[in-house]
């Protein structure tokens, strides 16, 4: 018997190449990885258009009241700017030749300060106070007139709200102090104020 060990000569080359065959297709049968997923669309929601947003700023704006578009309709056509300019030079003119005759007449007089808004104010605040009878002289009768003064109130009250952002700092402290202290005058005097012939209010239920 032959001991001869025997040996067999294998190609690694064709085990490799078998091996890498193998993998392929076990690659080849793998489950497919999941497709990544598609971008979601925005939420449904308000989104910022335009013309959206200037339709809501309109909508937020004050309706004209049907009185005011009656006055608007009843007024005549306003000036053109030709018409305004000539109007305010004639009129400047005419001012300072008032001037030079008041001071003709009275030399120690200097010219007239630019009239501002302080002034303006301050005319209401005064004709409000002489209305509520303000400035009487001692052992006379004051002379009230309070409708009158409740009118010129009012319209400081609406000069506040017409001009509001858009006055100076001190220019708007000024109008609020004089509206209230014109409306604080206004309710001292209307509080000593009786009603003739209107009964009592009936006492309340217990």
């Amino acid at each position: 018997m032959n001991d001869t060990p025997k040996f067999e000569v294998i190609d690694r080359r064709k085990i490799k190449a078998e091996e890498e065959k193998e993998s392929g297709q076990a690659v080849a049968q793998s489950p497919a990885q999941p497709a990544q997923p598609a971008p979601q669309e925005p939420p449904p929601g308000p989104r910022l258009v335009v013309n959206e947003g200037r339709r809501e700023a309109a909508a937020r704006e004050p309706a004209q009241s049907a009185k005011e578009r009656e006055l608007e309709n009843e007024l005549p056509p306003p000036p053109t700017p030709e018409e305004s300019h000539e109007q305010k030079a004639a009129y400047d003119a005419s001012a300072q030749r008032l001037e030079d005759l008041v001071r003709a007449q009275n030399p120690a007089a200097g010219s007239q300060p630019p009239l501002t808004f302080e002034h303006l104010v301050q005319q209401f605040y005064v004709t409000a106070m002489l209305q509520m009878g303000a400035g009487t002289q001692e052992g006379q009768q004051p002379r009230v007139d309070i409708m009158g003064a409740r009118a010129t109130i009012d319209l400081l009250g609406i000069l506040a709200e017409k001009t509001r952002g858009n006055l100076a700092a001190a220019e708007d402290r000024m109008l609020q102090t004089v509206l209230f202290e014109a409306r604080m005058g206004f309710l001292e005097l209307t509080s000593m104020m009786k009603m003739p012939n209107v009964p009592p209010p009936p006492p309340a239920k217990k």
